[in-house]
């Protein structure tokens, strides 16, 4: 590894947030899908689902800066292998822990039928290969795509994204990249108003037009880091202790955002396009001062682990909500056991199994 690179603190500490916030809008939409009464708001965190977008920028340009000069030394498959050993342990914890929770639900879809055996073999067996479950093994009935760990259809996208990335992107020229870029804005705009939906909140189903939309949305999100990694390689870091909380305080701000009815298209690819780029370009431009790194590099570290293994509490959260009906001071002190419960697995998978996994699989199989 080329350790004369800089590390991007304040990417790490904005990955972070967004990875709070994705955990936030599913504690919201938990109780939207089962609501506690019938004075339950909607999503308070409505466009908290782009962040997946942003992670998708982030990774591009982790991988356009950290590997793009480094292919003249590095076959595709020592690429392969370094990004299975960053993403996969967390796939497979995660499937494990949704496995857990769903056994603890008595592994029942939401409509209360029992799952056959075999179904939940499948669908277990697919995803710890990271691959999408057909409808017929589906053992949650509401056609996920990942139904024991549904947010793992970003990770299956984003291994594609990298696939593409190690076989083809990185020979793009910095003009091929934003003549792709530009396409895939286009082409997801079409696809969304084609469909007669006002998002590109696509991805997590099994369904064919679903899955495909997941597949639009890394398509733009993923090059378009690699082409600010491309634009960026020539720029100086400053000194702007400001930036973190600065960058923190707009994206959070951009998921905020309410419902825009027939304008919410126009607004995610704005943020996709536009909102989300101008933050990663001006968080790598930033410096940290020392009191700030303990925080940002635990936000980093975090990161990935919570958002690889928090959805199965949101299963469980659903679940009770569905058998309890909560009322009184239960109904608003139980997400909040939830938001800390994630928190503390989060943590504890990245001391205990993530970063020592990693560590050990990078000894064994990487040579360089």
């Amino acid at each position: 590894m080329n350790t004369s690179k800089p590390h991007y603190l304040i990417l790490d500490g904005l990955r972070g947030v967004a990875a709070l916030v994705v955990l936030f809008y599913h504690i919201f939409e938990a109780i939207a899908f089962a609501p506690i009464n019938s004075t339950t708001p909607e999503q308070n965190l409505y466009h908290g689902f782009i962040a997946v977008d942003f992670f998708f920028i982030l990774s591009g340009f982790v991988m356009g800066y950290a590997y793009d000069d480094r292919w003249n030394r590095m076959s595709l498959g020592n690429f392969i292998k370094r990004r299975l050993i960053r993403l996969h342990p967390m796939v497979v914890l995660g499937v494990v822990v949704g496995l857990i929770c769903f056994a603890v639900q008595g592994f029942q879809q939401w409509d209360g039928t029992r799952v056959a055996l075999e179904a939940l073999m499948i669908c277990t067996l697919l995803q710890l290969f990271c691959l999408p479950t057909p409808t017929a093994w589906d053992v949650r009935g509401n056609t996920e795509a990942f139904p024991l760990n549904g947010p793992t259809w970003s990770l299956f996208v984003e291994y594609i994204g990298s696939l593409c990335y190690g076989l083809f992107l990185h020979q793009f020229s910095t003009r091929a990249l934003k003549v792709w870029v530009a396409t895939a804005a286009l082409l997801l705009l079409g696809y969304s108003l084609y469909m007669n939906e006002n998002t590109i909140g696509y991805g997590w189903s099994s369904q064919p037009v679903n899955l495909l939309g997941g597949l639009l949305r890394v398509s733009l999100g993923y090059p378009m880091g690699l082409l600010l990694a491309r634009l960026f390689r020539s720029r100086q870091s400053t000194p702007r202790s400001y930036m973190f909380p600065v960058c923190s305080a707009v994206l959070v701000l951009l998921f905020l955002v309410p419902g825009l009815g027939a304008a919410s298209i126009y607004y995610q690819l704005f943020c996709l396009c536009v909102a989300f780029p101008f933050l990663v370009w001006f968080g790598a431009t930033g410096k940290v001062e020392e009191r700030q790194k303990p925080l940002l590099n635990y936000l980093g570290r975090l990161s990935y682990p919570l958002y690889a293994v928090h959805y199965p509490l949101i299963y469980l959260y659903i679940y009770w909500i569905k058998q309890v009906n909560p009322t009184g001071a239960a109904e608003w002190i139980a997400p909040i056991v939830v938001f800390l419960a994630a928190i503390v697995l989060g943590t504890l998978s990245m001391l205990w199994y993530e970063e020592p996994v990693r560590r050990w699989l990078s000894r064994k199989f990487l040579k360089n």
